[in-house]
């Protein structure tokens, strides 16, 4: 069987070594493999009316390590890209997207990428595209952060992926490794564990284990969404570049606090606080006025989790008690409100409880592999009842431990 081989690669530094290795594969394929370079960018030339590639349904194989960064969107490649047909937000996106146009019907990509395409409204038309197109064959991540790729600054997990072109998979092998020199753990589950067949977002999963398919399903028992339950979640209003008129490091006539992710500590929120941003927000307009809520309780949580917490969810109680009047959040919260108000205080206590468990992080860590918490992912969880979440607010769990123990407790019961 004679096997044939394109390479394409834009930099022109590393076309030597990349010729030398494909001459080093057809010797050793001894006439049964046969090998081309093109020099040229993957998209610009594989898309438009000038495209010097040619590739729609040519290859019974695609394999790359795509480029990582964001596409602008007035950036020559988005455009080549909307103009095929394909809009998606991230360069390894991309090469994904015109790779699987690509394959012929039952041919394979297999792909080393971030992450983070699994969840999030970010990726949610280019995951929509990607699981119509192909049906995922096997997925392994690898689960330190920090490792592979250390080199790059992707702080968030790295997988490899294979899937097949218009085939319709039954079962999904999953496999998992702290990093590319470690022990590989593998299993086998039904394909609508891994994607659900009525998620509208359709999230990708990765339950690796017993244990993780154990808790999603704890997880996903519980009775309440969050709309059975009248409650919205949203990020905070105030988008601090914006809004620099307005912020002020002094307490001033009119001023209410505003609160960022450094405020939150313990469960609660520290505010004022000596961190480097502004604590109040002093409003002089109708438009700035807009940007705050009422006077309430709520339930916030971290849009981003820092390196050295333990936890991907973190969340805190704001207190109309300690602090009366209205309030305004900064956009790297995400707030849980009820039609733009706040909640009753066991609500909100209960919701944080809820979300700073370790069975919620567990099952969070199953379709998240990076820092980032979209409020639509908090939308896709389940909650308990409304009137299980005021008994966990009644009580006072403030260790790692008292949390974990309460909700234990409660789905036990």
């Amino acid at each position: 069987m004679l096997i044939e081989l394109l390479a394409i690669e834009r930099d022109p530094t590393v076309m030597s070594h990349l010729m030398a290795t494909l001459a080093a594969c057809e010797q050793a394929g001894a006439g049964r493999v046969k090998t081309r370079v093109v020099q040229a960018d993957f998209i610009l030339d594989s898309t438009g009316l000038g495209a010097s590639l040619s590739l729609e349904s040519q290859f019974d194989l695609v394999i790359e390590n795509p480029p990582y960064g964001k596409l602008g969107v007035t950036s020559a490649h988005r455009r080549a890209l909307r103009a095929a047909g394909v809009d998606v937000p991230n360069l390894y996106a991309a090469f994904l997207a015109l790779s699987l146009i690509a394959l012929r019907p039952g041919g394979q990509v297999v792909a080393i990428t971030p992450r983070s395409f699994f969840n999030g409204p970010y990726f949610g038309e280019f995951r929509t595209y990607l699981l119509n197109m192909i049906g995922l064959d096997r997925i392994h991540v690898f689960d330190s952060r920090s490792t592979v790729f250390a080199d790059t600054g992707v702080l968030q997990e790295n997988i490899i992926f294979s899937g097949t072109r218009s085939k319709t998979s039954s079962v999904v092998e999953l496999s998992v490794s702290h990093d590319h020199t470690d022990a590989v753990s593998s299993r086998t589950v039904p394909y609508e564990k891994v994607v659900f067949p009525d998620d509208p977002n359709k999230f990708i999963r990765l339950a690796t284990d017993d244990a993780d398919t154990e808790i999603a399903e704890l997880v996903l028992s519980q009775p309440c969404s969050l709309s059975n339950l009248g409650i919205q979640v949203s990020t905070g209003r105030v988008v601090d570049f914006r809004s620099r008129h307005a912020l002020s490091d002094i307490e001033l006539p009119g001023a209410v606090p505003l609160i960022y992710p450094g405020n939150l500590r313990d469960g609660a929120v520290e505010w004022p606080r000596a961190i480097r941003k502004a604590q109040w927000f002093q409003p002089s307009g109708d438009k700035d006025h807009g940007l705050l809520m009422p006077e309430g309780w709520y339930a916030i949580v971290k849009r981003f989790s820092s390196k050295e917490e333990r936890r991907r969810i973190v969340s805190s109680v704001w207190s109309p008690v300690a602090h009366p009047g209205q309030v305004a959040f900064e956009n790297h919260l995400n707030v849980f409100h009820s039609r733009g108000h706040g909640l009753d205080h066991e609500l909100a206590a209960g919701l944080a409880v809820w979300l700073n468990s370790s069975l919620i992080d567990k099952f969070f860590r199953t379709f998240s592999g990076h820092t980032q918490v979209n409020a639509t992912d908090l939308r896709t969880l389940r909650f308990p009842t409304l009137e299980d979440l005021r008994e966990l607010g009644c009580t006072h769990a403030v260790s790692q431990r008292d949390v974990d123990i309460r909700v234990k407790e409660l789905i036990a019961a």
